[in-house]
Parts: structure tokens; C-alpha cells; sequence
């Protein structure tokens, strides 16, 4: 029997049975789990929601509006609950409310279908009204909480500003990061904060270079930043084709193709760009020469003028750098960043292919003479007093800390400044020499003239997290109170920046050696203290069960589950045999490739940085085995590795490989763990590391569920790959985010002030330069499957109206 007042019949009673079956659906789901993440010590919150949805579930199938009530009921204790564990978080009520507050508008909605009571039907009109206006005064009330408060103002940075000619960019953009002393900053001031907004591309120009199979398209990411000088701009394709333009135009003057096949692809078919040489008092063909590394690690000269080999350069315009490598499959040992050249060396690392084998090619320095290509030394780690190509019948010793990003340089000290990684197998440490822990994730200078050890600084202690260092130090000459020291500015990808005496190695601010976690499956390789920097991290707070997400409870809860399941003890959680582990931040940052950017005029340091932790798995030899996994050139079928890095890695030669959940996703939708902000833009105080602004960076319209493009544009933070440039003008000039946006910022405020939709990714640092007294602004729009952005061969340009 109905209660008084509730319908008993009628055509419209297939709506509430509907929705009574969905919340009984849900509830289930939610009580399941719920009761599940309960006996992990969970919240118990999932569990009693479920229980709530189930009965008012059976209510509405059955026709009672008291399922109407029972869910409002529900949704009030969720509201109050989802304040209670994070308050005013925009981004973290969500998953907490958006989902239940949909469900609640269908019950009032309902309503009348369930009774002819009209003071019900009063009572479910007035909390459909009353939530809508709640829900208005509650978005309002976020974006008042989210609003930024007011930035700060950078200490007084009078005597920072070094204009050497090896700091600053100018009229042209010479190196990789602007300079070898990677400031990425240019003293070009004609775009404003004021002007910005009138930014319009200028022309764009199609390298050609676009994957023309399948499995080469899985590997693309175009990361390259031109260099200009006079009046030409040259870059690299994601298989080493090197074109040179006409600055002004875009128009293309020549090109080389040096014919890389697919298979040297490493991880990713990338150039990060090419080096220009002028030779002292030299003229004729080849005075001024671009010089780039391959995929296949040949370093190749070609006249700046013609693109022609410069036939004086190694055998015909090239170098094979694999002579005492050893063997190796394709594509374990590539150069993917552009050389540094440092009174007259060239120097080069390599790409050894990450967690493959233990006895992986040599993480070998080599120096090369610019004009002849000769060999002027190699820094082999674990063999300080071999000077140059090892005796015959031997190699450089195998799975050493490699250099696969770009060193900076300093030409009046005549030293070059490498970013270590870790020994090939990235997350097993039992076999490591002690020359190679003490080398590992750290920064090592060296003599450029002999190739000699002069420092180094470590910033990760036998590393097990894959925190290599991925950026290159910035120079910058850095006041104290005994005066202004020449110093640099080094990230991490665990988000620490620390400011050396790049001349000693010293530390300038202040660096901690602090407790971290023991335990894990090597107790007695984890060092008990780690360094800690005081002058600045972006790293944020250790990870909570109340920062899991999802765009629903559901998918929330089963996040709690596995942070539950997990081991997690903080920064530094060792790897664990005993399922999975969270590593946070993950891999990719903190500070990845993309670096820093530093205006030392006003003394301010510009970052991008990622914020999403890794959900990782130790995978014993056997089961790995079973799986198939295996290293390049032992895998059975093709021989293109496949997935994000770490996602399957056999790391032969230790007990265990290794599978990475990067970004930790759900494997359903696809969507991440952790809550937003994913990435963000911050301003530090060059003197004081004091935070100016931080902002979340990058907007969530390529972004959603089951990889399916949101298209709103809302600045959720997105993870990001490629750096910054800052200008005199006040301006900073970034893509680096998954939304292929080109953006204009404040450098004082944070604020943005111009946009561009890109033809493709933006996963590339920009530069900026001056010909015929216009200001362009020049980034490579080519996409990177691991940033699932769209793949492109474009390379545009944006100036001012005339």
C-alpha cells in the first residue's frame, strides 16, 4: 500500500523507478567499496552513502517519495562532510559534489511524479530552487578562495645583471637556452604587458618532418628551440633534419638530412636543437658552422651558409660518438639535446635508452674539437684517468649515469656544468659502483680544456626514483653579503632549487641533509638523510588520502582504495616489493627539460613545474619473464618500445623490472589520481627564493574522461613539458602545457595577456629575437605523444603589428 498523499499508478512512473535504479546501482558500488576502503582505514563516508542510495533507491522503484527525502538527506550530510575535509578547494569538491548534486536535482524533479500532496511538491520545488542558489553562492564562494592574492615584489636585484655577452640573449638567440649560460631571458623590451595583446603570427613554416608510420607516430615529440643568428634561424626535426630560414620570412634556405631510420628512435624522436661556431679568424666554407647530435649519435657539421658538410669535421662532416661504446642496440644511445660549445669543445651526452639493462651503454662525457671533430677527451666516471678513447678491446664501462639534456657553460672559467642522470636501471641500486652513487642526479663540472673533474654537487642520494637531473643550471652572478659571486641556479625533478658557486660547487643558500624513509626492498642501500634545499622547492605538501580524485565518488573512492592499498610514506617512499608504492612527485617533475627561466635584471626566476605523483610497481624477474618483458634488441617482434616511460621496463641484470602508472591514472577513464593543479608557473625572488606568484598553468580543454577532450577553458593546471623565455619587456613566453596554447604573462603579476591555439603541441621552449627592428616571438608546435598532444611540423612565428 502507498502512504497517504503518494501515487499508486500512472504513465509517468517509469522516471523515479529509473532513477531508483541507478542510485540502488551506485549505492551498491559505493557500499562495496566503501566497506572495502573502511577496513583500510579509510574514510567511512563511501560506505555509508552507499547505504543511504540503496534505501533510496528501493524507495523510488517502489513509488515512495520518502526516497526523495532520504537522498536530500543524503546530500546534506555529503555537503557537510565534503566542506569538513577540504573546505573551499574548488578543484577537490568535485568529485565530492557535483555527481550527488545532479542526482538531487533528478529526485526533486521526480518529486511530483510521487505524490499529489502539494505541500511535498512545495517542499521539493523550494529545494530545487534553494540548491540552485546554494550552488551559486558556493561557486562563487570558491572563486573568491581561489582568487591570488596580491604578488610580491622582488628583493632589491641592483648588481645582478652580468650583460658579458654569455648571460643575456639579445638581437639573437645563439644557444640553446639563449646563451650557454641558459638564462633564457633576452634584453629585447619592444612587447609589453601593454602591447602584448596585439600579438599576430607573423608567418608559419612546415619542416616536413612528420611520422609516416604508425609506430613512429607513438614516438614523436618536436622539442626544438631555433637558434638565430644574423639573419637566419636554425633548427632540428624530431629525426635530425637541420633547416635553416630567413628570419624575417620563415622562408626556407636549405636543409640537410643526415637520414636517421625509425629504428634509432629512442624514446621519443626528438632534437632539442642544434649549436652555431664561428671559428676564430677563420673564413671560407664553413667559418660558421651548425653542428647537431643524432638519434644514431653521429655529431654533424654543415656550414651555417649552405647546409653544406663541412668536409675538414671527422670523415666528411660527421662523427660516429658510439667508437668505444661498445655494443648496443639501435636506439639505446642517442643524442636527443643540443651540444654545448665551450672555448672551441664541443661537449656531448647521450640518451641511453632508461630501464632496459643493467649493463646499458656508458653514460661517457665526450669533448670533440668544433673545427676538426677530433676527440679532445672523454670523462668516463669510474675511470677518472682515462683521457680519451679506451684501449682496443675495451669500452667505456657500461650502465654509468648518463647526460641526456644539455650542459651550460661558463667560456671565462672554461667550464662545462653536466646534469647527471642515474645508472642505467633506474629503481634498483645494489649493483651500483661507489663511483657511480657518488656521481648519480648530480651536477658535475668539468674542465672543458681536458675534460677533468673540477666539482661536483649532489642533489639526490643513490637515487631510486628516477630523479635524475633534466634541466640545465642556469648562471647568474648572485649577491651575498662578501659581494656578488658567480653562481647557478640548479632544479630538480624532485622540485628543489638550489644556488651554487659555480666555481667551487659550494652551495650560496642553504642545503639540509634531512631523515627520509627506510625500508623497501634494498634497507641497506637507502641513504638515511637526503639533501634538502632552503632556498626554494616546488614541491608541495606529501600526498593524503583527501587529495585522491575523480569526476565522481566512485571514481574518488576506488583512488582512496589504491592510496590505501598502497605503500606510502612520504617524500622518498622507498620501492617496495609488496604491491604497488607511490612515488611523489612523480618522474616528470618538478623541474623537467624545460629548466628555468631567470631575469636578472629585476632578479626574478620564472619555473613551470609538474605536480602529479608515479603509482609504481616492482615486478619480480620471473613474472616480468612471463610477460615478456624484455630489453631493445632481445624483444620478441618489433623493436620500438612501447607506453610511457617506465610502463613495462624489464631492467635486466636486477631482480625486478619495473611497471610506472605516470601521473597515476585511473584505468578506465583515464583520469588522474591526484587532484588538480597538475602543473603550475611560479616567480621566485632571484635573492631571497621568496614565492612572487604561483598560478596553476594550463587550461583543461584537451583534457577528460576516456581521453575525451573537455574543451572548457578552465586553468586546472595541466601537466607540462618545455620551458619559459623572460624578456626586459616584463613578458614571459610559454607553451609547454597539454592545451597547445601559446601564452603571453605578466612577469609582475602572473596574470596572462595574450593567447594562440598552436597547429600542434607546444611541447618546446620558445625564443625570442629582433631583425629589421621587430621583436618575433618563435615556437615549435609539434606535439609529443607522451603529452597525448597533436602531432605537427609547424614552427610559427608572432610578432607585433607593423
Amino acid at each position: 500500500m502507498p502512504l497517504n498523499g503518494e501515487r499508486s499508478n500512472g504513465v509517468a512512473s517509469w522516471p523515479p523507478r529509473l532513477l531508483g535504479a541507478a542510485f540502488l546501482l551506485i549505492g551498491l558500488v559505493l557500499a562495496v567499496g566503501g566497506a572495502w576502503l573502511a577496513v583500510l582505514h579509510g574514510s567511512p563516508y563511501y560506505g555509508l552513502a552507499g547505504l543511504g542510495l540503496i534505501v533510496s533507491g528501493v524507495l523510488l522503484i517502489t513509488r515512495r517519495i520518502t526516497g526523495v527525502w532520504l537522498y536530500a538527506a543524503v546530500f546534506a550530510a555529503t555537503l557537510v562532510w565534503a566542506l569538513w575535509e577540504v573546505g573551499l578547494n574548488g578543484w577537490a569538491l568535485v568529485p565530492r559534489l557535483v555527481g550527488p548534486l545532479v542526482l538531487l536535482w533528478l529526485a526533486l524533479a521526480c518529486a511530483p511524479l510521487l505524490t499529489v500532496d502539494r505541500r511535498a511538491r512545495k517542499l521539493a520545488g523550494g529545494l530545487f530552487a534553494g540548491s540552485l542558489i546554494l550552488t551559486m553562492v558556493g561557486v562563487a564562494a570558491v572563486a573568491i578562495a581561489a582568487a591570488p592574492g596580491k604578488p610580491g615584489e622582488p628583493s632589491s636585484a641592483s648588481g645582478l645583471l652580468a650583460m658579458d655577452g654569455t648571460m643575456a640573449a639579445g638581437a639573437d638567440w645563439t644557444a640553446y637556452g639563449g646563451t650557454y649560460g641558459a638564462q633564457r631571458y633576452s634584453t629585447l623590451a619592444q612587447i609589453t604587458p601593454e602591447n602584448a595583446g596585439q600579438l599576430r603570427r607573423a608567418w608559419l613554416f612546415h619542416t616536413g618532418d612528420m611520422p609516416d608510420t604508425p609506430e613512429a607516430k607513438k614516438q614523436y615529440g618536436a622539442e626544438t628551440t631555433p637558434l638565430k643568428v644574423g639573419d637566419a634561424l636554425y633548427l632540428c626535426t624530431p629525426k635530425n633534419v637541420m633547416i635553416a630560414l630567413d628570419a624575417a620570412t620563415g622562408k626556407e634556405r636549405w636543409r640537410f638530412d643526415p637520414k636517421v631510420a625509425d629504428i634509432h628512435i629512442p624514446y621519443t624522436a626528438a632534437c632539442r636543437g642544434v649549436a652555431y661556431y664561428a671559428a676564430p679568424n677563420a673564413s671560407g666554407p664553413c667559418a660558421r658552422r651548425i653542428i647537431e647530435g643524432t638519434l644514431d649519435a653521429r655529431l654533424i657539421a654543415v656550414d651555417a651558409g649552405t647546409g653544406q658538410p663541412c668536409a675538414g669535421f671527422g670523415f666528411g662532416g660527421q662523427v660516429d660518438t658510439n667508437q668505444g661504446v661498445g655494443k648496443a642496440a639501435a636506439g639505446m644511445f642517442s643524442i636527443t639535446s643540443a651540444p654545448t660549445i665551450v672555448r672551441g669543445v664541443v661537449v656531448t651526452g647521450h640518451q641511453v635508452l632508461d630501464g632496459q639493462r643493467r649493463d646499458a651503454p656508458s653514460g661517457v662525457i665526450q669533448g670533440y674539437d668544433a673545427v676538426t671533430g677530433q676527440l679532445r677527451w672523454a670523462w668516463d666516471m669510474t675511470r677518472p684517468d682515462l683521457t680519451g678513447a679506451p684501449p682496443p678491446g675495451q669500452t667505456y664501462t657500461r650502465g654509468t649515469p648518463n647526460m641526456w639534456t644539455t650542459a651550460s657553460g661558463d667560456e671565462a672559467l672554461g667550464l662545462v656544468y653536466l646534469p647527471l642522470g642515474n645508472s642505467a636501471v633506474d629503481y634498483w641500486s645494489s649493483t651500483r659502483s661507489p663511483l657511480e652513487k657518488a656521481h648519480s642526479s648530480s651536477l658535475v663540472a668539468l674542465d672543458v680544456t681536458t675534460g677533468k673533474k673540477v666539482w661536483s654537487f649532489q642533489a639526490v642520494h643513490n637515487d631510486v626514483w628516477d630523479y635524475d637531473l633534466g634541466s640545465q643550471a642556469t648562471l647568474v652572478n648572485f649577491p651575498t653579503g662578501a659581494g656578488t659571486v658567480p653562481a647557478l641556479v640548479l632544479p630538480g625533478k624532485q622540485g628543489d632549487l638550489y644556488v651554487l658557486d659555480r666555481r667551487t660547487g659550494a652551495p650560496l643558500t642553504g642545503v639540509v641533509e634531512k631523515p627520509v624513509p627506510q625500508g623497501g626492498v634494498e634497507p641497506q642501500q637507502r641513504a638515511p638523510t637526503q639533501p634538502f634545499s632552503l632556498f626554494h622547492t616546488l614541491r608541495k605538501a606529501d600526498l593524503t588520502e583527501k587529495r585522491m580524485w575523480g569526476m565522481s565518488p566512485i571514481d574518488q573512492m576506488i583512488c582512496r582504495i589504491q592510496f590505501r592499498r598502497a605503500t606510502y610514506k612520504g617524500f622518498y617512499t622507498p620501492p617496495e616489493t609488496k604491491g604497488h608504492y607511490v612515488e611523489y612527485p612523480g618522474y616528470n617533475g618538478g623541474s623537467d627539460w624545460g629548466g628555468i627561466a631567470v631575469d636578472p635584471a629585476r632578479g626574478v626566476i620564472v619555473a613551470n613545474y609538474n605536480d602529479m605523483p608515479n603509482y609504481n610497481r616492482l615486478v619480480p624477474r620471473a613474472e616480468a619473464d612471463k610477460k615478456g618483458w624484455a630489453p631493445r634488441g632481445e624483444e620478441r617482434g618489433g623493436s620500438m618500445k612501447k607506453g610511457a616511460e617506465g610502463a613495462g621496463d624489464p631492467q635486466w641484470g636486477s631482480p625486478y623490472a619495473i611497471d610506472v602508472n605516470a601521473g597515476w591514472r585511473l584505468p578506465l577513464t583515464g583520469l588522474l589520481c591526484k587532484e588538480p593543479p597538475y602543473g603550475g608557473l611560479t616567480a621566485i625572488d632571484l635573492r631571497t627564493g621568496r614565492t612572487l606568484w604561483d598560478r596553476p598553468f594550463g587550461s583543461a580543454r584537451n583534457n577528460g574522461p576516456f581521453g575525451i577532450p573537455s574543451r572548457l577553458p578552465i586553468e586546472i593546471g595541466t601537466p607540462n613539458n618545455g620551458g619559459a623565455v623572460v624578456t626586459a619587456g616584463g613578458v614571459i613566453f610559454i607553451a609547454a602545457a597539454t592545451d597547445d596554447l601559446i601564452r603571453a604573462v605578466d612577469l609582475k603579476t602572473g596574470k596572462t595577456l595574450w593567447t594562440d591555439h598552436l597547429p600542434g603541441g607546444g611541447q618546446a621552449t620558445p625564443m625570442t629575437y629582433e631583425i629589421g627592428g621587430k621583436q618575433y616571438l618563435v615556437i615549435m608546435a609539434g606535439g609529443h605523444h607522451f603529452m597525448e598532444t597533436k602531432i605537427s611540423d609547424a614552427l610559427v612565428a608572432y610578432a607585433l603589428p607593423s
